[in-house]
């Protein structure tokens, strides 16, 4: 079965027959062929989502599916089939927040995007996060509050992130129902998205910039 068909099969949410696909796949192609074209196939999902032919559902279903692929995939990629990280994000839902829709979508899009992501689940402890975002020295904080009332436990991440000593270290970027630019600065966060695909992007912009920041020019 052709490359092809695996990331159509993908982009129309085939979950059902996606790991006879790679299976079939893997006849035939490369374990790392077969993971760019999983890949490919999110970033069509996100531009469908982006178009408004695609909608939060579609969204999950992809991520979905992409997880079964990867099921069959997974144990075939060897260390060195592994894409190149862009970077690396803790993602969590905070305190008080059962809701994990969004940060899940987040969590696939971004994977899929490049990054080594560390999921730390929902209703998470604000020290936890930034312990954990310590010990993984990671460069991005991923929040999702869907409820206003647990807004406020976006300031509590960035004040344990400012306790550990890290806060310079690390951009926090927060997504969710009640959130906007201005509410997410008030909280101390550096940006708020209202969506997975606005937060691929987002992560993307944060780390050209980092990587430019460490450019020496020398004269």
């Amino acid at each position: 079965m052709s490359l092809e068909k695996v990331k159509e099969l993908l982009v129309d949410l085939d979950i059902d027959e996606i790991q006879n696909a790679v299976n079939n796949a893997l006849k035939s192609n490369n374990a790392q062929q077969i993971l760019q074209t999983l890949c490919d196939g999110m970033f069509e999902v996100g531009r469908l989502y982006e178009e408004q032919e695609y909608y939060l559902p579609e969204l999950m279903l992809a991520g979905e599916t992409m997880e079964e692929a990867m099921k069959i995939l997974r144990p075939k990629l060897s260390k060195s089939d592994i894409l190149p990280k862009k970077g690396k994000i803790i993602a969590a839902t905070v305190k008080g927040d059962m809701h994990d829709i969004g940060k899940n979508v987040f969590v696939t899009m971004v994977t899929a995007a490049g990054y080594d992501v560390i999921d730390l689940g929902k209703d998470i402890p604000g020290n936890i996060i930034a312990m954990k975002a310590k010990e993984e020295n990671v460069d991005i904080v991923a929040l999702s509050a869907l409820l206003s009332n647990t807004v406020i436990e976006i300031k509590t991440v960035v004040k344990e992130l400012a306790a550990l000593g890290i806060r310079d270290n690390v951009k926090v970027i927060c997504g969710g129902a009640p959130l906007n630019q201005d509410l997410a600065s008030k909280m101390g966060a550096d940006i708020a998205c209202d969506d997975a695909v606005e937060g691929v992007r987002l992560c993307d912009k944060i780390m050209a910039k980092k990587a430019a920041s460490k450019v020496v020019i020398k004269g």
